[in-house]
């Protein structure tokens, strides 16, 4: 009974974390710096997939799309420049679409468990399966940044708190579904595709997070496995 008011108590306070961070040290700025006038070292590739024309220069228009795009995601600094952030942002994104309806083409997620809920490290994506069947998903997500990795393995849906409060973090977990300690599937407000990362959550969007709170229960399986990208 001691073990299972620690295993609660750890869920109740300690959350997985819904602040965007800045890609380097200190917080976003009040205001952004200048538009950058320099072209990137992802140019063309940031431009093709902004649907700009693709010639590797930077020009007034190009900033101001690469600005949104940064803006958007909460990449700082949002200055327009075609870095190696924005772009990897950007990559994941078409990798995430390329799975298409079939995210467990691989068979890395076991298909001999019922009713599941799968989560891609690499590709940070999320999707919950029945047997072979696809249930619901593919949806992208936000998971542990460097230094606080989402841990992999086989877990269970242990406890459920829809509208759960961290006080760790000072921040609100709605649809909270703990699987590992104090690593939970819940919604957050920013972009899940804000770099670095969670501190080992599971980010989801509204919508997403409310989806999985219907079609997930306590004791259900979730199997995460992969290695997100920078850790």
């Amino acid at each position: 009974m001691g073990a299972v008011r620690r295993r609660v108590g750890a869920a109740l306070g300690v959350a997985g974390m819904v602040v965007p961070l800045a890609v380097g040290l200190g917080s976003a700025p009040a205001q952004a710096a200048a538009c950058s006038t320099q072209a990137g070292p992802h140019q063309k590739q940031v431009e093709k997939f902004l649907g700009r024309p693709v010639d590797g220069r930077q020009s007034s228009a190009d900033c101001a799309a690469i600005r949104s795009f940064q803006t958007k995601h909460g990449i700082y600094p949002n200055i327009g420049y075609a870095g190696p952030v924005t772009w990897g942002v950007m990559d994941l994104m078409n990798k995430q679409k390329a799975a298409g309806s079939n995210p467990n083409a691989a068979g890395k997620c076991p298909t001999d468990k019922g009713r599941i809920a799968c989560v891609d490290l690499t590709r940070q994506l999320s999707w919950i399966q029945d047997g072979r069947k696809l249930k619901y998903g593919p949806v992208p997500v936000r998971t542990g940044r460097n230094g606080y990795e989402t841990r992999t393995g086989a877990k269970k849906i242990y406890h459920r708190n829809i509208n759960h409060w961290s006080t760790l973090y000072n921040v609100a977990m709605p649809y909270s579904q703990f699987f590992d300690g104090g690593q939970a599937f819940h919604s957050i407000s920013g972009s899940v595709w804000s770099p670095p990362g969670s501190h080992g959550c599971v980010n989801m969007r509204k919508g997403e997070a409310k989806k999985y709170w219907s079609l997930l229960k306590k004791g259900d399986d979730v199997f995460v496995y992969g290695r997100k990208p920078g850790t």
